[in-house]
């Protein structure tokens, strides 16, 4: 008999489709769903790490299995049922990357449909999948790419990303000298990162060489052991937190540009959902400053606040759209990160879903929202203070582009140079692209998010 689908014994199939499959319906969060479907089931740690790569890797490669779909049912996916989509996904993920057994694959995916979708629908996920199963990977790739000549299209059918994608991250490798790197930056988004977690200053034990694997550049960065971080007591205690080692390296950018004051004011101005928070906190905390907190949606706000407890309890979390902040605090903080809303095509590699999720119609307004909270950061921010302006994007117009408008359109701000900071703060020196004050990480070069980070000063 299969198990109840809300049984502990459910199997990690079961599991993977209900992630995928909240991810497709409900515009749920991978990274934050998994963890706690993974608990609940009590899979060993086989299962588990098998549910883990079904399921992100049936949602990184979305896109290309649809595409193979679709040829081999001859009916557009829109046009399939949701749950039988979602089962023939994962099915397809088995078959062409995993390689699981084509009996395994198919009549897993049979059973699955049956407990998820309707029985008619089972025999045609079985005929469906029989015909995916009658081509290797390399040889759906060449299918789907004949005819076309385009670099770009053919590196989007390869790697499973949208075509628009690719564009934009050609050009923003392009602009610093590095474009021949696309390849591998594309590969590096398909590949599953390390977790990293940040030991917060004042309250965790610094990192140590004889006790620690350590990160390559942050100074408070450590790589987590195999498993569930959640596990670990520093973590269970907030005294450490999973964090990427590049929101690490944004946030030591702002504190540690220069000596910090006792008595200074820092502001995080998109705060949500806590983590930077957390470590400029900390930072600030050891130095005699104090940190604000600033986030538009209330939910996170909520988990701002969590975040903080146990660096302070008793700081402020303001809920509000951070565009009108210098109405109520002009010119009042001495360091203000702006962590802008973006398109969060620097972190598909913790986000598997992020490159089917948004469009190139999101990044005009994105930009423009991302303009808004830069000048308001700056309005905030009292003469001589510094601004942070980071992305998960490496988009030129979230990035580059941004930081040239907001440049161009007043005189009391400069840039800082961001590479000779981070030079002064990281483990080891950062492979930089040759042009610009701004700082761009990459994950095939960093592995780390493709943190975008920029600092100004205010000027008197």
């Amino acid at each position: 008999m299969n198990p109840r689908p809300d049984s502990p014994a459910r199997s990690a199939r079961r599991v993977a489709f209900d992630v995928v499959h909240a991810v497709s319906t409900d515009d749920a969060y991978a990274n934050l769903l998994l963890p706690g479907r993974l608990r609940e089931a009590r899979l060993s740690a086989a299962d588990a790490g098998f549910a883990t790569e079904l399921t992100y890797g049936t949602l990184r490669g979305r896109g290309f299995y649809d595409a193979v779909i679709e040829r081999a049912t001859g009916r557009a996916v829109d046009r399939i049922d949701s749950p039988v989509l979602d089962v023939l996904r994962l099915g397809a993920h088995q078959l062409l990357t995993l390689g699981t057994p084509p009996h395994a694959a198919v009549d897993e995916s049979v059973r699955l449909v049956r407990q998820v979708g309707s029985a008619r629908a089972a025999g045609f996920v079985n005929a469906a999948l029989r015909r995916v199963s009658e081509r290797d990977l390399d040889s759906w790739r060449a299918e789907l790419s004949r005819g076309i000549s385009d670099p770009d299209a053919l590196l989007a059918i390869r790697h499973a990303h949208p075509e628009w994608v690719v564009r934009a991250l050609r050009a923003a490798l392009a602009a610093e000298g590095r474009e021949d790197e696309l390849d591998a930056l594309l590969a590096a988004d398909n590949a599953p990162p390390r977790v990293t977690l940040v030991a917060l200053p004042g309250l965790a034990d610094a990192p140590d060489d004889d006790r620690d694997e350590r990160t390559a550049f942050s100074p408070l960065g450590i790589r987590a052991a195999a498993g569930d971080p959640a596990a670990d007591a520093g973590v269970a205690a907030g005294t450490r937190r999973v964090q990427d080692e590049g929101s690490q390296l944004a946030a030591l950018a702002l504190s540690r540009v220069r000596p910090a004051r006792a008595g200074e004011r820092w502001l995080d101005l998109c705060a949500g959902p806590g983590g930077k928070a957390a470590l400029l906190a900390a930072e600030a905390r050891t130095a005699g400053a104090t940190l604000t907190a600033n986030e538009a949606v209330p939910a996170r706000a909520e988990l701002v606040r969590r975040a903080l407890a146990p660096v302070d309890p008793s700081l402020t979390v303001r809920v509000g759209d951070g565009r009108g902040i210098a109405r109520d605090a002009a010119e009042s903080f001495d360091r203000v990160l702006v962590d802008a809303p973006c398109t969060g095509l620097g972190a598909l590699r913790r986000r598997p879903e992020a490159r089917w999720r948004k469009t190139v119609d999101d990044v005009a307004p994105l930009a423009t929202l991302q303009t808004e909270l830069l000048t308001a950061a700056l309005d905030a921010t009292a003469p001589g203070g510094v601004v942070a302006y980071v992305t998960c994007s490496p988009h030129l117009a979230e990035t580059r582009d941004v930081v040239d408008a907001v440049l161009g359109a007043r005189d009391d701000a400069v840039a800082i140079d961001t590479r000779a900071v981070l030079a002064g703060v990281t483990r080891t020196p950062l492979d930089l692209g040759d042009r610009g004050t701004a700082v761009q990480l990459w994950p095939h070069r960093h592995a780390s998010d493709a943190m975008f980070i920029q600092l100004f000063e205010r000027r008197r």
